[in-house]
């Protein structure tokens, strides 16, 4: 099993940072990728952005440029630095850890809402 805990969500201006957080825990040497996904009001939950095990990592065009995705030293820990927020930004951001075959787990999400 895994436990993810998100932290850093807020209210922020357009144009302004925030950087989300998401420690996991439980057997987390088994974990291939962690990433960063996004879900609106009425819309489908999607991915931001993800980074394997050996540091590879994927962004949604929509963030390109301006999210970053990076892991702690101890490799428990998930960074999602965001910067030139946009109102379209708003959103419940959950963290994931994909085992593969093993499963995937989900963290209980936070909210970023980006002010016009």
């Amino acid at each position: 099993q895994v436990q993810l805990v998100e932290s850093g969500g807020g209210l922020v201006q357009a144009g302004g940072s925030l950087r989300l957080s998401c420690a996991a825990s439980g057997t987390i040497f088994t974990i291939n990728v962690m990433g960063w996904y996004r879900q609106a009001p009425g819309k489908q939950r999607e991915l931001v952005a993800a980074i394997t095990s050996g540091g590879s990592t994927n962004y949604a065009d929509s963030v390109k440029g301006r999210f970053t995705i990076s892991r702690g030293a101890a490799k428990n820990t998930v960074y999602l630095q965001m910067n030139s927020l946009k109102p379209e930004d708003t959103a419940v951001y959950y963290c994931n850890a994909d085992r593969g075959s093993l499963g995937t787990f989900w963290g209980q999400g936070t909210q970023v809402t980006v002010s016009s």
